[in-house]
């Protein structure tokens, strides 16, 4: 079988996701500490990442429509490069000791604003620059490139902090963004049907065309049981893991085992996401989605540890397994609605996946430090990881997610060549 890598365009696609990947591992341990740093209060620290999350959720459906109409690599050019100008600014901030929350909280509206168009272009270039035949495997070895890159930079973003400051970290995370912009700006892909109308359909009524597109996207969404199943489960899950994992993880390792800690606990979760990704290149399960839901149960075990018993050699191995069951679905996930939904209209059923199950994520992010007020943050991260086990156990229950086949036969959709 070809290997996906003998395709140029993904081996663009490839290293620019993976350059751009390995800068915004370092974020998360950044801006946590700066703001911990900063106010020393969870609540803080959850408006600075819902200040990211909320326009990342706003601005997705558009991001969607954006990605289906124009080139698909040209829009990932721009938002990287505005990702990074905006983090090389934050960076700036805080390495002349001028940063304040409200400031750092602005920068990140607008980074994501510009991750909103990220992800649908990105997700949707992948049958764009490999055969059908090879997309599972080009999926597991994107994945695993993006996991590899989570694990260095999660790593040296804790070091980072943890010696020189935050600064630095979003400085160099600044510098990857534009790097990897240089990778997209490479890639040579033949455009979609729907790229091919951009500007016929730009030419008439434009917000006519903007709501019929969202209409032909929905459509695809409404009419497949599994998908919305899915994406309903999944904002509630990624809601228990935004206040569990991500809000009040930094909060435990600060007062426990510091932000180098953390950071080998991000790198952990991304070794078994690698890990996952090896075992997955030659596993081909009949029904990819129900086997990917049964996966990402896994999450819990992680948040169970977080709240119990939050000593690195026993958290470690369980960010490892979470991670494991992450990309499992994430792999199975892709392939399912690559393989079920019509390429030109990729982008926009992936923006409403990512507006449904992340629309939830600020709400953890801010309900988060109260909560823990509330309930202490031991129970928080408990309630979390009960959220996510009765949300993913209730999709199970569905019989098209359970009975969901992988099809193998789908024309191929790629204009570019193995070279």
């Amino acid at each position: 079988m070809t290997s996906p890598l003998s395709y140029e365009g993904f081996r663009f696609l490839l290293a620019g996701r993976a350059i751009s990947m390995l800068g915004t591992s370092i974020a998360p341990v950044a801006i946590a500490f700066a703001v911990l740093d900063l106010t020393g209060s969870a609540a803080a620290l959850g408006i600075v990442l819902a200040a990211r999350s909320i326009p990342q959720v706003v601005f997705m459906l558009a991001g969607g429509v954006i990605a289906d109409r124009f080139d698909r690599g040209r829009v990932l050019v721009v938002a990287n490069v505005v990702g990074g100008s905006v983090q090389a600014v934050a960076a700036t901030l805080l390495l002349t000791g001028t940063a304040s929350v409200p400031a750092l909280a602005v920068l990140e509206a607008v980074n994501g604003t510009a991750s909103a168009m990220v992800f649908p272009a990105a997700a949707a270039l992948t049958p764009q620059s490999v055969p059908g035949t090879v997309l599972q495997q080009a999926n597991a070895v994107l994945r695993m490139g993006l996991n590899g890159s989570y694990i260095v930079g999660a790593a040296v973003g804790g070091l980072l902090v943890g010696t020189v400051g935050s600064g630095w970290g979003l400085a160099v995370d600044a510098a990857a963004y534009l790097v990897a912009a240089g990778c997209f700006a490479k890639m040579r892909l033949g455009a979609t049907a729907g790229e091919s109308r951009g500007d016929a359909r730009s030419t008439g009524g434009r917000f006519a065309g903007i709501v019929a597109d969202l209409r032909e996207g929905w459509h695809e969404v409404s009419t497949r049981t599994w998908l919305w199943a899915v994406v309903v489960a999944f904002g509630f899950a990624n809601a228990a893991q935004a206040a569990g994992g991500s809000t009040l993880g930094p909060v435990v390792a600060d007062s426990t085992f510091g932000p180098e800690g953390w950071g080998l606990v991000l790198a952990a979760l991304s070794a078994g996401m690698v890990a996952g990704g090896l075992a997955l290149l030659r596993i081909r399960p009949g029904r990819p989605l129900f086997v990917g839901c049964v996966a990402v149960l896994l999450m819990a075990p992680m948040l169970v540890v977080l709240a119990l018993d939050p000593r690195l050699p026993v958290l470690l191995p369980a960010a490892f397994v979470a991670g494991f069951g992450v990309e499992a679905f994430g792999i199975f996930w892709d392939l399912s609605l690559q393989q079920h939904v019509p390429l030109d209209r990729l982008s926009r059923v992936y923006s409403f996946d990512a507006l449904g199950s992340y629309a939830m994520i600020p709400v953890g992010q801010l309900v988060a430090g109260p909560l823990a007020a509330v309930l202490g943050t031991e129970e928080a991260i408990l309630l979390s990881a009960g959220v996510i086990v009765i949300s993913i156990t209730a999709t199970l229950a569905v019989p098209s997610v359970r009975h969901l086949r992988r099809t193998d036969t789908q024309t191929d959709q790629v204009s570019g060549t193995a070279s």
